[in-house]
């Protein structure tokens, strides 16, 4: 079997990959009917619900040891009015990134973890102009932030790729 393939540990089928990120579309609370609603906004980068609640989507990353590859989560991490309004002030800024870290939480649930990742503590990282924010989980015990803390190996990322490619 080549590197661009892998075994599906599900369907025992062959598949290409396995792919090394995975996204959610919007924040969990985010409900499609919401993008007619005023005060409501949903972009490829930013959340707002009813003016209310201040989302930004960001990368999880978790370091694949044995390939020199870096697994992604695209997820959603609530954030406070204040901290998502001075991250919208800086979003074009060059030298963003040496803003300091916000705090969130994490607003979706990545299936195959338990317990839930919803609401998990995070840091939001600002890196650099045209680069997605990095997720610093708080280090826990919990599995997703052991991955994160620790790195996995490619059995790993092929049993997330198994799991998520066939929900």
């Amino acid at each position: 079997m080549n590197t661009d393939e892998f075994a599906c540990g599900t369907c025992g089928s062959t598949h290409s990959g396995p792919p090394l990120s995975f996204a959610a579309p919007a924040p969990d609370v985010w409900l499609p009917e919401m993008a007619r609603d005023e005060g409501c906004l949903l972009d490829s980068d930013l959340c707002v619900i009813s003016g209310e609640r201040f989302f930004i989507r960001g990368l999880i990353e978790l370091p694949v040891w044995d390939t020199g590859d870096v697994f992604t989560y695209s997820m959603w991490v609530s954030l406070s009015r204040p901290n998502f309004t001075r991250a919208v002030d800086v979003w074009e800024q060059p030298g963003r990134e040496t803003e300091p870290p916000y705090f969130g939480w994490l607003a979706n649930v990545i299936d195959g973890y338990e317990p839930t990742t919803l609401n998990l503590k995070t840091m939001v990282h600002t890196r650099p102009v045209g680069q997605p924010p990095y997720i610093e989980l708080e280090p826990t015990g919990h599995p997703l932030a052991i991955e994160q803390r620790a790195g996995i190996f490619r059995t790993r990322v092929e049993e997330i790729a198994s799991f998520h490619l066939h929900r």
